[in-house]
């Protein structure tokens, strides 16, 4: 039974990772720096440099920034945070820009020195922006997650500096707590009123995304495809929508998406499917609400082991995500759930994150479909068992696995990406 203190501990972790943000969050942290960079040196900067982790410019590189007129990259991010940038809605920092000033913010990115450089850290996500302006300077540190400033400087004078490790969990509340049974009793004995406000809002948000990629040309449109050539039921709808929502994210969409573990993909992919199948089912509100716990749930308790950022593709963690959740509907108990994530986490683990793009659409839709195997698999009385490749026994015991594969083992992958993505295809 949860403890009154790991209920909280709950609660609190679900309010930290489930906020809103318009964009792929690398671009709107470099936009949100940006922003508070000018504020701190109270004009445009004439002259920046950015000290950015090899992550923060393997995600940006290939994806639209929202409200920027179509623009990619680290420079058009920064300069739409700067032009446009408001800081005090933090990833939502650009989430309102007039389109009169597209061409402003393309005309700062084109003319402004912006000298781009990989950050000599061991972090993967840190972001280090000094900006200059006639005689005066300031910078802005972002380090572990996206939105977390941890100092603030200004001409040689300290305005904010808070301790930091590097750890990506630094700030945060401690997920140590989590694990697949807890996960499991919090869902079904949550107060709801606590947290419907937020679940409600990832619905919301997330499903209206997923709809604009269905019905506009975004991306590669994989939800589009998905459903002209495969068999109209509801697992080809559950990864068709999880994918369109992607395709418009990547795409520069500007609705809002409600992330989750820092990233709107995952939030994308761990939320529509199950709502997809919870309209399918008729299922009410409440039972779509516990489902949606046990998929936000698991995705965070496999992602705390793995980190933000990874070589290792978060979309994999959402698909046993949504999985576990659609468990839970169509299931409920421990066992459908634990099965379903040790059978799917050992089909695709190690998925390679090659940047935020177009084709993260089609890896949510295999991460999704993974998901839904994995259940198939415990229901049909079949499982990957203790001893297959990276799966042990106990579901716990698993995930902690997939954690060693990510940081330990994938290290040299992510950098051979980054070599690849930027000496290789410039």
């Amino acid at each position: 039974m949860l403890t009154a203190e790991k209920k909280m501990a709950y609660l609190s972790i679900l309010r930290e990772e489930l906020v809103p943000a318009t964009g792929c969050t690398e671009p709107i942290a470099l936009a949100y720096a940006s922003a508070r960079l000018r504020d701190i040196l109270g004009t445009n900067p004439e002259r920046i440099r950015a000290e950015v982790s090899g992550n923060i410019i393997k995600n940006v590189k290939s994806v639209v920034v929202p409200n920027s007129g179509g623009l990619k990259g680290i420079c058009a991010a920064i300069a739409a945070g700067i032009i446009a940038g408001a800081a005090e809605r933090a990833l939502q920092v650009i989430s309102s820009v007039p389109a009169e000033l597209h061409e402003t913010i393309a005309a700062y990115s084109q003319d402004t020195p912006i000298e781009i450089a990989c950050a000599d850290t061991t972090r993967m996500l840190d972001i280090r922006l000094t900006g200059w302006a006639g005689e005066h300077f300031a910078s802005v540190h972002i380090a572990n997650s996206h939105s977390n400033i941890v100092r603030e400087e200004r001409d040689g004078e300290v305005l904010l500096e808070k301790p930091v490790t590097d750890s990506t969990e630094d700030s945060l509340t401690d997920k140590s707590v989590l694990n697949v049974a807890d996960i499991l009793d919090f869902a079904n004995t949550a107060e709801l009123e606590e947290i419907a406000p937020l679940l409600r809002r990832q619905i919301d948000c997330n499903t209206a995304i997923a709809e604009e990629g269905l019905q506009n040309d975004w991306g590669a449109n994989i939800g589009s495809v998905m459903l002209a050539e495969y068999p109209s039921d509801i697992k080809t709808e559950a990864r068709a929508w999880a994918a369109a929502g992607s395709d418009a994210r990547m795409s520069g969409c500007e609705l809002p998406v409600v992330i989750l573990s820092g990233s709107g993909n995952q939030g994308i992919t761990a939320s529509v499917p199950v709502v997809r199948y919870a309209r399918h089912l008729g299922t009410g509100q409440e039972k779509l609400y516990r489902a949606l716990l046990v998929s936000d749930l698991v995705t965070i308790h496999q992602k705390s082991g793995i980190g933000r950022l990874s070589a290792y593709c978060g979309a994999v963690s959402a698909g046993v995500g949504a999985g576990a959740g659609i468990a839970y509907l169509l299931d409920g108990s421990y066992e459908a759930i634990a099965h379903t994530i040790v059978n799917a986490v050992a089909m695709i683990s190690g998925t390679i994150c090659d940047g935020a793009k177009p084709s993260c659409a089609a890896k949510i839709a295999a991460s999704v479909d993974a998901g839904l195997l994995g259940y198939s698999m415990y229901k049909n009385h079949q499982e990957f068992k203790s001893g297959d490749g990276i799966v042990t026994k106990g579901v716990d015991n698993t995930i902690a696995n997939i954690g060693i594969l990510a940081q330990q083992g994938m290290r040299q992958t992510d950098q051979t990406i980054l070599s690849i993505m930027t000496e290789r295809c410039k």
